[in-house]
């Protein structure tokens, strides 16, 4: 039987100084334990994706974003089902980085340094190739 395919959202939020935020997985994660992805989550049946990335960097940072276009799209297979991961440029709105348990540590990172991270492996490629594209638009 084929596994079902379900939807996850990553925020590549921005500061001022055009810093990605980085935020570790920490110990009360079933998976990833102590790598470093953009905020993110699942989809929840029903839900906009948009309005699910809004939702999802508010819960992981407990920061206001809005959404202003798509980063990128990848799909990757977990144990029990297929994921298909949409990263959404955002920008700040408001708020003071502040971690929920899922998450212990947090940095601000540019683009060009993403390469040096212990990154998700499953989201590494997709976040590496929008990097070095944003790059070359600059």
């Amino acid at each position: 039987m084929a596994k079902p395919f379900r939807q996850a959202v990553k925020a590549v939020i921005f500061d001022e100084r055009g810093r990605c935020l980085l935020i570790r997985r920490s110990h009360q994660c079933r998976n990833f334990v102590g790598k470093w992805e953009w905020p993110g989550g699942k989809v929840d049946p029903g839900e906009d994706f948009a309005a699910a990335v809004v939702r999802e960097a508010k819960e992981e940072t407990s920061l206001e974003v809005e959404v202003t276009g798509l980063a990128g799209a990848t799909q990757f297979e977990m144990p029990a089902v297929n994921v298909v991961l949409l990263c959404m440029e955002t920008r700040l709105i408001a708020g003071k980085v502040r971690l929920s348990e899922e998450h212990d540590d947090f940095a601000w990172v540019p683009l060009s340094d993403l390469e040096k991270w212990d990154i998700v492996e499953s989201a590494k490629p997709l976040m590496l190739e929008y990097a070095k594209r944003k790059e070359t638009a600059l």
